[in-house]
């Protein structure tokens, strides 16, 4: 694994150096919010995860976050915010962040962050077939829905919901594979990050706000809140 650690505490660094070698791991370390951003741009292809340290010198970490997120929807990132912002983790996932990690931390836990996104990042990169991403091969079709695991597209009465990141994705599909089944923020975090957030839900919340907007560009909101539970999914009303 190739990581951008874009982290401006320098002993954090070093203290993570240790660990990413203990894994095997590849590591370039950038202190600096524009040199990161660089870094990632001269070569996007080359990274296969990137930890963001928010508060950054040149350039903080949210718009270095947001900067990325033009050149790939799919780099995986884990952003490293202070415990008590936030504000701050809720406008980093919807910025496009995929987990967030609060300092101080321990190494132990973001190796396991890591895994796990990456884990769940390869398993959902499947290659595209053009010849085969046709109205026979949906994996979820309803009577206004539909979605391709191949092609990573969805469609609201045959229109197609833009700008899925990843985990936009994920959390739609393993709804809508069991329409109107109740979802608790808990079970989410478990079939779509892979791990337990310990009670930490807010990360649901956050791609489910982002979620719904970029359906509501193309039609009716399909994903439902119910109070005192979590999420369904549901589009029995659409067109009514």
């Amino acid at each position: 694994m190739n990581i951008l650690m874009i982290e401006d505490n320098e002993s954090v660094s070093e203290m993570m150096q240790m660990f990413f070698l203990n894994e095997g791991w590849e590591a370039e370390f950038k202190y600096d919010g524009k040199e990161g951003l660089d870094a990632f741009k001269s070569n996007p292809e080359k990274w296969d995860m990137i930890t963001l340290d928010l508060n950054l010198p040149s350039m903080d970490g949210m718009e270095v976050g947001r900067q990325i997120r033009k050149i790939s929807k799919t780099v995986p990132i884990i952003m490293l915010t202070a415990r008590d912002s936030e504000s701050d983790q809720v406008i980093g996932l919807e910025m496009g962040a995929d987990d967030y990690v609060t300092k101080p931390f321990s190494p132990l836990t973001l190796i396991a962050r890591i895994k796990a996104l990456y884990r769940r990042s390869e398993l959902t990169a499947e290659p595209q077939k053009d010849s085969e991403s046709n109205d026979e091969n949906f994996d979820v079709q309803t009577a206004h829905f539909k979605m391709n695991l191949k092609t990573r597209e969805a469609y609201l009465a045959d229109k197609l919901i833009e700008g899925l990141t990843p985990k936009e994705f994920d959390l739609l599909y393993t709804m809508a594979k069991k329409p109107r089944q109740v979802f608790t923020r808990e079970q989410l975090l478990e079939l779509v990050w892979d791990y337990q957030y310990f009670g930490d839900e807010r990360t649901v919340d956050a791609h489910i706000k982002k979620l719904r907007q970029k359906i509501e560009k193309v039609g009716e909101q399909v994903i439902q809140t119910v109070w005192g539970v979590g999420y369904k999914f549901d589009d029995t009303e659409v067109g009514q």
